[in-house]
């Protein structure tokens, strides 16, 4: 699932080519993408709306239209293309918005999983589903303090509530790990357990992964592309998340890779006692 910077990534690569658009026209072939209106309400009210900015909220891509918020979740494999007027749809685009431009804007997923919202724009942040979301992982306010406020009655392994978007917004799996690595915190330990300083050295080190990945365009993993095969760098920059039976960068022991929450995890069972 693509996390915070595979989102950025994708906003940035929409934002030259849709931004100052107007919307004539909106197709839905897959009904189920559309969270919130009905299809009808969201096909009706999305027409002759000016895209005017694009923004992320956690993993949600938040269009800001004239009068309505056109909230995009990709989930697993969701992606954004560009085509002509009535180029033949592939199976797998399930929504196209036509742009005053000439261009079809379509929204493909394979595995349908994808979401969208059109929210007012007053409520955007008023209501489900971005009311539900915590702090970004930049805000000033998210301090170790707050972290550990949040964590320390949780007996969940600590792994699992990083991946908690209540909390933290915008920490998937890929990165869970490398943080967890990089604060020498072993990912089955209860959050209860972890301490403020330990907090601290969360926080300090989600800042450093996410902004490096953001520098270089998210992490390219399985079929995540951003936008007409935009690939993300960060993979080349990953410590131990994929790199079971290889060694530690750090201390040489081989990498090991357990299932936490359902959650393939890689860590190391030296430097992370």
């Amino acid at each position: 699932m693509p996390e915070k910077p595979e989102v950025i990534t994708v906003v940035n690569s929409l934002i030259p080519k849709v931004v100052g658009k107007r919307i004539t026209d909106c197709n839905v072939y897959w009904d189920n993408i559309i969270a919130y209106p009905t299809v009808e309400e969201f096909k009706k009210e999305i027409i002759n709306q000016k895209i005017n900015n694009i923004k992320t909220r956690g993993k949600f891509i938040v269009m800001d239209l004239d009068d309505y918020s056109l909230l995009c979740h990709l989930r697993m494999e969701g992606k954004f293309f560009f085509r002509k007027v009535g180029e033949p749809l592939n199976k797998h685009e399930h929504v196209e918005l036509i742009l005053d431009n000439s261009t079809s804007f379509r929204f493909h997923d394979v595995r349908k999983f994808g979401k969208m919202h059109l929210i007012k724009k007053e409520d955007t942040y008023k209501v489900k589903p971005l009311s539900e979301l915590g702090l970004e992982y930049n805000d000033p306010s998210l301090t170790k303090e707050y972290l550990y406020d949040k964590i320390h009655s949780k007996r969940l392994p600590i792994k699992t509530v990083l991946l908690d978007q209540s909390i933290i917004t915008g920490i998937g799996n890929i990165y869970d790990d490398e943080v967890l690595f990089m604060s020498g915190i072993n990912p089955n330990r209860k959050a209860c357990d972890v301490t403020n300083n330990e907090c601290g050295k969360i926080i300090d080190n989600t800042r450093i992964v996410l902004d490096k990945a953001i520098k270089k365009g998210g992490t390219t993993i399985k079929s995540f592309t951003s936008s007409e095969g935009v690939h993300g760098l960060f993979q080349n920059e990953l410590l131990v998340h994929g790199k079971a039976g290889e060694k530690c960068p750090k201390c040489g022991t081989i990498l090991e890779k357990t299932r936490i929450g359902g959650r393939g995890t890689h860590y190391c069972k030296k430097c992370q006692k």
